[in-house]
């Protein structure tokens, strides 16, 4: 398993060792004693998450408030979509800013999401499919959606795809900064 730290050291590229032959490939997508190993980081995954979507779907930006957080390792098995992390933690030294990166089922890789952090990813493809594990349970009461367009965090969506977004995503809300509390 190889690490890459992106512009917000505590958001994490993982990508596995895959094992390549005429016949396909295979590789393990989570083992939790190399994980830990590999990132020093003491988890416990209780849900795993799957979802599908079609081109310039974008969900997000969401997150759950204390104690309620969920930290996520979020993978694309079909398809390619533009990923996004926004570090909400007050006390971090990168509040407020973002980082994304590109995960397809291709390149394989992985993107690791700390508690305290808004999510979200758009459909590059004509359909993608998305699976993530999380270390919290879903809990509507604390979600929270940041609007994927807020001009505070003025993040760089790719710009030739229309978006599409869910009722609940169009509610989501600019960024007040002094109001988030995780």
């Amino acid at each position: 398993m190889k690490l890459t730290f992106l512009d917000i050291p505590d958001v994490l590229i993982i990508e596995p060792k895959v094992f390549e032959d005429d016949r396909g490939f295979f590789f393990e997508s989570f083992n939790l004693n190399e994980f830990k190993k590999a990132a020093s980081l003491d988890i416990n995954f209780i849900q795993d998450n799957h979802s599908k979507s079609t081109k310039g779907v974008l969900r997000g930006l969401h997150y759950q408030l204390a104690p309620y957080a969920q930290a996520k390792l979020v993978r694309v098995i079909q398809g390619e979509v533009f990923d996004v992390a926004v570090d909400l933690r007050k006390s971090s030294p990168t509040f407020g800013k973002y980082v994304s990166h590109i995960l397809s089922a291709e390149n394989k890789k992985q993107i690791w999401i700390p508690e305290g952090f808004a999510h979200g990813f758009l459909a590059l493809s004509d359909s993608a499919e998305v699976l993530y594990k999380t270390t919290n349970f879903y809990n509507k009461l604390n979600e929270r959606c940041i609007i994927w367009n807020d001009t505070t965090l003025n993040i760089n969506w790719p710009a030739d795809i229309e978006i599409k977004l869910s009722s609940r995503d169009r509610l989501g809300k600019s960024v007040q900064f002094s109001e988030l509390f995780i």
